[in-house]
């Protein structure tokens, strides 16, 4: 190919970098509706049990949120580094810059970013989103067509399918296996909730256990990609290998948060579960069963015309009139 007046005619159209999910955003601003709507009507709230009925919605939109969210992140494992290398396929120009590898559950997110930002007459900062649901080599041919920068393409190449590194397989296999726990252990979540309205709190605690044990799953289905036969990224004179990020151990204190809260709920219903169903404003069944009336007024009156006539002399008055009722009028 040949350059016209030094531009690279790679670019057709106005690229669009990849910038947020929009997945992602959507739930965001869900569980901020929710938490705002709870909000509002907590001054309504009276006594101790306000303090207590906002931290329990406070922990479980939090929780609820993560465990959706955590199926849309990109970042449950990266790699980073800063080295020169050669920017576009057919030339020989290098550029320093900062190369990124985000891994999520349905994709990976690949950087670009220049240091500095303008070289060559050009904006270095890209952000490219491969996704592997449905077919991984489709959107590297897609990236080849848009002629994107060499270290883009070298690390979406080792996705591929025919890649000898294999990494799209247990990758792709990994993210499937810990999404589904996610969504599992989401499930798990809103069984929880609903009990904990219950008068049945200590089974509501198992649920919150469940919760944790199906998040763990779904880290150690991800954890499975360590396994791998080591295969190095290099772009240029540097190398990098991936390691957990910020997801995962964000999976990690959830997990370990449904663990505490769900013991501490069985616990406590073990010990004291008076207190705890004070806590939770919930009724013993011992309580609704047991019912008590007031001291009313009794008209004396009454009861002393009503005890006073014989029993048979009512009925008898009352089946004379019922008679009497009865008979056809004649004229």
């Amino acid at each position: 190919m040949t350059f016209y007046n030094d531009i690279y005619p790679f670019y057709p159209l106005q690229r669009t970098s990849f910038i947020f999910s929009s997945s992602l955003l959507t739930i965001i601003l869900f569980f901020l509706v929710l938490a705002v709507s709870f909000l509002i009507i907590l001054p309504g709230i009276r006594g101790k049990s306000r303090l207590l009925w906002m931290l329990r919605i406070t922990f479980s939109l939090f929780i609820g949120a993560v465990i959706v969210a955590l199926n849309f992140t990109s970042d449950w494992a990266e790699a980073k580094m800063t080295t020169n290398t050669t920017y576009k396929s057919f030339s020989s120009d290098e550029v320093t810059a900062e190369v990124g590898l985000h891994v999520g559950l349905y994709g990976i997110n690949i950087t670009l970013k220049g240091n500095p930002v303008m070289q060559l007459n050009e904006t270095i900062d890209y952000n490219e989103l491969f996704d592997w649901r449905d077919s991984m080599d489709k959107d590297y041919e897609e990236a080849l067509e848009k002629g994107l920068p060499t270290p883009i393409l070298y690390i979406a190449e080792k996705f591929t399918l025919n890649n000898p590194c294999g990494l799209i397989y247990q990758y792709r296999y990994s993210g499937r296996y810990a999404s589904a726990t996610l969504w599992t252990a989401f499930c798990s979540w809103l069984l929880a909730n609903v009990l904990f309205s219950m008068p049945v709190l200590r089974y509501a605690g198992y649920m919150m256990l469940v919760t944790a044990a199906f998040i763990f799953f779904s880290m150690a289905s991800f954890s499975t990609i360590m396994n791998l036969p080591t295969c190095l990224f290099t772009i240029g004179t540097a190398s990098f290998e991936t390691n957990y990020s910020h997801s995962f151990w964000l999976a990690l204190a959830t997990g370990a948060l449904c663990t505490l809260i769900g013991a501490l709920v069985v616990l406590l219903d073990f010990v004291v579960p008076d207190k705890i169903r004070e806590a939770f404003s919930i009724d013993s069944d011992k309580d609704e069963d047991d019912v008590h009336f007031r001291e009313g007024y009794r008209n004396s009156a009454f009861l002393e015309v009503v005890t006073s006539i014989p029993l048979t002399a009512s009925i008898t008055a009352l089946t004379n009139e019922v008679n009497q009722l009865a008979l056809p009028v004649t004229t």
